[in-house]
């Protein structure tokens, strides 16, 4: 086992046993295949990504965008820090490049080179530290074309499923400005340490890609549409989708 203080930037103890839990993986596709905020966040990318390009997946797991998209005619790149995952993904979409790589981290990856990239479901608010997540979107950023299009998935901070309690904890923490303002620690489904992921508001949702250089183009909410046993009333926002765009020029117009 890696040793804590040998963890990769952005990743605790939590992430990296989740990311190595073989019954994850094995249950990986199926979960995606039944879930609707997955199917959701691909007809998305398809709105965004209209003509075949050069898409790099930051997160991609198993392979579900890179194998949709090569299907048809993208070139696809997926990076994860999951060699077990990555295992999967090269089952799943033969003709796509896979490389184990930290998201934080991503120097080898040259600039200006893609025209398409994505950062789906929690896959942001795995990431520990709001420096961290600001260095996956810089990467996101600095190896698009100008022109090219991002695609961010983010989890609603107040999603009502996380417990009147827990997002009852997370407004108060909003208000006042706390550091762990939208960290939702859980346990772990598959054992390890537990879970944290960040979950994001709308308004930093936004914040974040400005801030990395992106133009603002689209958004969309998305819903589970459907109730949680016991409840009365709908889960509403479980999270957004956010469309950024690399300038086509600098602000000077160099």
């Amino acid at each position: 086992m890696i040793p804590d203080w040998q963890l990769p930037s952005g990743v605790d103890r939590g992430l990296w046993d989740y990311l190595h839990a073989a019954d994850m993986v094995a249950g990986y596709d199926e979960q995606m295949r039944s879930s609707h905020l997955a199917r959701a966040d691909v007809a998305f990318c398809e709105y965004a990504f209209r003509a075949p390009g050069k898409l790099l997946d930051l997160g991609c797991g198993t392979g579900r965008l890179c194998a949709h998209f090569a299907a048809k005619g993208f070139e696809c790149v997926g990076v994860d820090l999951s060699d077990e995952m990555l295992a999967k993904a090269r089952e799943n979409a033969p003709t796509a490049t896979f490389l184990n790589a930290n998201l934080v981290e991503l120097g080898e990856l040259p600039e200006r080179s893609f025209d398409y990239a994505a950062c789906l479901f929690s896959t942001l608010g795995m990431v520990r530290g709001a420096e961290n997540r600001a260095k996956v979107l810089a990467n996101a950023f600095r190896v698009l074309k100008p022109g090219g299009r991002f695609v961010l998935h983010a989890h609603n901070r107040f999603y009502r499923g996380l417990g009147w309690k827990q997002v009852t904890a997370q407004r108060l923490k909003t208000l006042f400005g706390r550091a762990t303002a939208g960290d939702v620690t859980m346990p772990q489904a598959y054992g390890g340490a537990p879970l944290t992921l960040h979950h994001f508001t709308f308004g930093e949702a936004w914040r974040l890609l400005g801030a990395a250089g992106f133009e603002k183009k689209a958004h969309q909410r998305v819903s589970e549409r459907k109730y949680l046993p016991g409840q009365r009333w709908p889960n509403g926002t479980y999270g957004y989708l956010f469309l950024g765009q690399r300038p086509t020029a600098a602000p000077n117009g160099a």
